[in-house]
């Protein structure tokens, strides 16, 4: 019976200790404190003052403590074990309903800049920032969990719709709440990110792991297209991993067998119409494979290094065709061979370059060494820069490739005695209908005249765009309109019917003086 009266009674406590502590009650003790005035006087007033205190303490204290939230604040992020038991708990339940989840897997950009400027205490807590950002862009019951130095992977709580479009939106609101400054002792700090996510449905018939990995692969390709990317994982995607992978064995072979050599892509004058020259592109005629796009062998090349076993090979085979072109009596100025990092960091390259010159008994001015717009923004007073200038001083011709996408300044192309700078074709696409796209290769071109340096337009591929870039002043170009890159044999025929071909068409004339 005790028992039960004890029961009753914490339960009246507990309602007028809810009554008591409402923001209402609260709200009308001005309203009671004048009415027991009126009634009482002073001294009921103060009764009342002193006894409210006391009645909380005993009824609405315990009653308030006993509503309160209790304390469940923790790291939004799990540890891996437990979050690779989530996504194996998750990759079940999406298997066995009709829900859908995704793995997203978030990367800092270009990190090691960050720790240069900032340091490592910094770093880490820019990215303890950015780990409560990622989490504050999800829901609750997503999985989160910091999987690497810089590296965050979140795991979706399965729900009825999740398309891919839904998958882009969020990764893309990732993006958008990392890239929001981070102050750090006063310094604000920007960083970008890259993005790679799998939905469970494209790995539906494999395993947890699997799906993880998938992400993975994703989070990779965007890198390779970042910074600031993002890429879905798709089947393709996969298969270009592997041939990669499979690549990265097979390219030493390759390049000693002669299955890697240079094709050729021919350059003209929009004054004459006539061949100034060939670039080199490097093509793979793989025995199984076929032809492979140098998209994908390139990156496998450069991961087994083996750039300046490239280089070598690509000169190689371009002297030995500007011989060949010199025996038939066909007119080619120069041939351009792509020299990327690697081999510009050989402190014997110009030796080695003079060396193969004499041996086809060719002048250096016939060798333009095409450079990376990058590259020379990027190089100190190294043996890069040194590399580059003691190859002009030799004769030959440097030209600067991809002019416009990089950060090449007009210091930079005085220092390096730059011959001529080759306009990135994402300048010449539809130029003939883009005002702004005219604007922009008309201020280019105004400063290569200023500072007596040549102009070559690559990417062209209608006449509209050939005859602007006439008309405009440019002076090579270079392109599917005018010629696809070709293997030695079929240049021969080419430069002969392009020569017939200009017997009965009339010249572009551009706006240079004659």
């Amino acid at each position: 019976m005790a028992g039960v009266f004890a029961k009753k009674a914490a339960g009246l406590r507990s309602k007028i200790a809810g009554i008591l502590t409402r923001p209402l009650a609260l709200a009308c003790l001005p309203a009671i404190s004048l009415v027991v005035y009126w009634l009482g006087g002073d001294t009921a007033l103060i009764a009342v003052a002193v006894a409210m205190p006391l009645v909380y303490v005993l009824i609405g204290g315990n009653g308030a403590a006993s509503r309160a939230p209790k304390n469940t604040s923790r790291s939004p992020l799990q540890d891996r074990d437990a979050f690779e038991e989530t996504v194996a708990r998750v990759f079940k339940q999406v298997r066995e309903t009709s829900h859908f989840s995704a793995i997203f897997k978030v990367e800092i950009d270009e990190t090691d800049g960050i720790v240069d400027r900032y340091g490592q205490a910094a770093t880490d807590l820019i990215v303890a920032r950015a780990g409560e950002r990622v989490a504050s862009v999800l829901r609750d019951g997503d999985a989160i969990a910091r999987t690497g130095d810089y590296k965050f992977t979140a795991c979706l709580k399965p729900v009825k719709q999740l398309d891919l479009e839904l998958c882009i939106q969020l990764a893309g609101r990732l993006q958008t709440a990392l890239e929001e400054p981070i102050s750090i002792d006063g310094t604000t700090v920007y960083i970008t990110t890259s993005v790679g996510f799998c939905q469970h449905t494209r790995v539906i018939n494999k395993s947890p792991r699997a799906w993880i990995e998938a992400a993975r692969t994703a989070l990779r390709e965007a890198q390779a297209h970042g910074p600031n990317a993002i890429r879905a994982y798709s089947d393709e995607m996969k298969r270009r991993t592997e041939t990669r992978a499979e690549l990265r064995q097979e390219v030493a072979n390759a390049l000693e067998n002669g299955d890697i050599r240079p094709w050729f892509q021919p350059q003209i004058s929009t004054d004459t119409g006539r061949v100034t020259g060939f670039e080199a592109l490097a093509r793979w005629n793989h025995p199984q494979r076929g032809m492979i796009s140098p998209a994908d062998f390139l990156p496998a090349v450069e991961q087994s290094d083996m750039l300046e076993r490239l280089a070598e090979v690509m000169m190689f085979h371009a002297f030995t065709a500007m011989k060949a072109w010199d025996d038939a009596g066909a007119s080619v100025p120069q041939i351009g061979v792509n020299f990327a990092g690697p081999e510009l960091r050989n402190p014997r390259l110009i030796d080695k370059v003079k060396w193969e010159l004499d041996r086809f008994h060719l002048t250096p001015e016939r060798l333009a060494v095409e450079v990376l717009e990058t590259v020379v923004s990027n190089a100190p007073d190294d043996i890069i820069a040194r590399n580059i200038n003691g190859l002009g001083e030799l004769g030959c011709r440097i030209d600067l490739d991809d002019f416009g996408t990089g950060h090449a300044s007009i210091a930079s192309i005085r220092r390096f005695s730059v011959s001529r700078i080759k306009i990135d074709r994402s300048f010449v696409m539809k130029a003939d209908r883009d005002p702004e796209q005219q604007r922009m290769i008309s201020a280019i071109l105004t400063m290569a005249e200023r500072l007596c340096v040549e102009t070559l337009a690559e990417g062209v591929e209608t006449v509209g765009e050939h005859a602007l870039l006439a008309q405009l002043g440019c002076d090579h170009v270079q392109g599917f309109g005018i010629g696809k890159p070709m293997p030695f044999d079929e240049t021969l025929t080419w430069i002969a019917n392009h020569n017939t071909k200009l017997k009965d068409v009339p010249r572009i004339l551009g706006n240079r003086a004659n």
